[in-house]
């Protein structure tokens, strides 16, 4: 029998840590952008879908506390159920089986506001990880917050981060931003699997031709600088959002994202054994 669903924020708090016991987890894969609004959740959310269509088994933490997404593009509003057993708090599921773990599904109301400071933030990021019964997956996908702030450091000092995934936009601010998630990653040895450019065109439907809506991209240039692979650029895809408004986003086709996924189960390490600390000393 199972425990009643926590009924706040501060349930998670009063865990004990025993989910632990019980998750075998291969691949923890971390997507970063540095600046917000380019894409990152829906990046992660793809490539945990698309990592489900190759018959893996997969979950999504969303380690973005204060502006968490991922709940609203898998499950319809009015559906989510989150309960709890006395191992830890058991992850919602999505229709196709993907795994899910957001601060939005401890909140009465998704609109609620989360105004923690920084510790708060990272101790309920360390207990998505250790208190949450992932059970047995191939892929965890762990959207970060933009920026480098103290969620994502908890992330890459606290969890064993297999490696990390980059987005940008064509924009060269963008661009310029995901060099400081770079290289926070680098000297956290984070291994960076590669970079993906979102919003990159918009193909007409009437007549198929491609519009750089903002701007020439500059994916290549940032990869080399980066000394990555450019793993791929991603339309805009009016359809996607419509999708991502109402809980449906596995109905997204996503063919783009074939050889992300290829690159990425080819090359996602075993998972490194944390805590790594960040030598500051003449930064």
């Amino acid at each position: 029998m199972t425990t009643p669903r926590p009924k706040s924020t501060e349930d998670i708090a009063e865990r004990p840590q025993e989910a632990s016991d019980v998750n075998r987890i291969d691949h923890v894969v971390a997507v970063l952008s540095g600046k917000g609004g380019v894409g990152k959740s829906i990046v992660s959310s793809l490539l945990a879908v698309s990592l489900r269509r190759k018959g893996h088994r997969v979950g999504i933490l969303d380690a973005d506390i204060t502006g968490p997404s991922i709940p609203r593009m898998f499950l319809p509003k009015g559906t989510i159920q989150l309960d709890s057993d006395p191992l830890g708090i058991l992850p919602a599921t999505s229709r196709t089986g993907i795994k899910l773990m957001s601060i939005n599904l401890l909140l009465r109301n998704e609109s609620d506001a989360v105004i923690w400071r920084g510790p708060l933030i990272g101790r309920a990021i360390q207990q998505f990880w250790t208190d949450v019964v992932w059970g047995e997956l191939d892929y965890l996908v762990v959207d970060l917050p933009p920026g480098t702030s103290d969620a994502s450091l908890t992330v890459m000092q606290f969890l064993p981060l297999s490696g990390a995934l980059l987005v940008t936009a064509p924009q060269s601010l963008a661009g310029m931003v995901v060099h400081k998630a770079a290289q926070m990653a680098e000297m956290l040895q984070v291994p960076l699997l590669g970079l993906v450019e979102n919003m990159g065109y918009f193909v007409c439907p009437d007549t198929g031709k491609s519009y750089e809506v903002f701007g020439p991209s500059h994916a290549d240039e940032l990869a080399r600088a980066l000394r990555v692979p450019l793993l791929g650029r991603l339309p805009i895809r009016p359809e996607l959002t419509q999708l991502s408004d109402t809980g449906r986003i596995e109905d997204y086709p996503a063919e783009e994202f074939a050889p992300i996924v290829a690159h990425i189960e080819a090359n996602a390490q075993a998972p490194r054994l944390p805590p790594f600390t960040i030598d500051l000393k003449g930064v």
